[in-house]
């Protein structure tokens, strides 16, 4: 009995050396898929970004993202073959069931967005900032310090 096939979206990342022979990366992210009793139906360069913190020494990576049809079985094979090889850096596989072809075919990246920069003392909390209902916590209202309230009222007990 033929296992039914699913559809996947895999995200490859390969180091920055891919970025200059494009097709090599891509026939081997190819090769794996098909390996493995997959169908493909689109495969293309995702983009080219720096990473967010170093993969196996590498500062930059190129990203290939490939759609296809493959039995439930096969992404653990695809996984693992990639975690064995030193090619690729990292795979990403999910499902994709919701996609159609057009929409395939009209994945992008994203574009990075910028962040504000702050200094680290701009962070932290202003030291004399309103504290809202809660008041001074050194101070009651008569001016007096917590622990002189308590032992007028230890000793306003003691009388009684």
């Amino acid at each position: 009995m033929a296992e039914s096939l699913s559809q996947y979206e895999a995200m490859f990342l390969f180091g920055a050396s891919a970025a200059a022979d494009l097709d090599a990366a891509i026939n081997l992210a190819r090769s794996i898929i098909e390996r493995h009793e997959g169908q493909i139906l689109v495969i293309k360069k995702w983009d080219e970004r720096k990473l967010a913190y170093e993969i196996r020494g590498q500062k930059r990576g190129t990203y290939i993202i490939a759609f296809f049809k493959a039995p439930g079985k096969a992404i653990s094979a695809i996984e693992r073959e990639v975690n064995l090889g030193e090619e690729i850096l990292r795979v990403m596989v999910l499902k994709a069931d919701h996609l159609n072809a057009e929409e395939m075919a009209a994945v992008e990246p994203q574009p990075i967005q910028p962040r504000e920069e702050r200094p680290s003392w701009e962070e932290r909390a202003p030291r004399d900032r309103d504290r809202g209902d809660r008041g001074d916590r050194d101070r009651d209202r008569e001016g007096r310090p917590p622990r002189a309230r308590r032992e007028e009222g230890a000793e306003a007990a003691a009388k009684e």
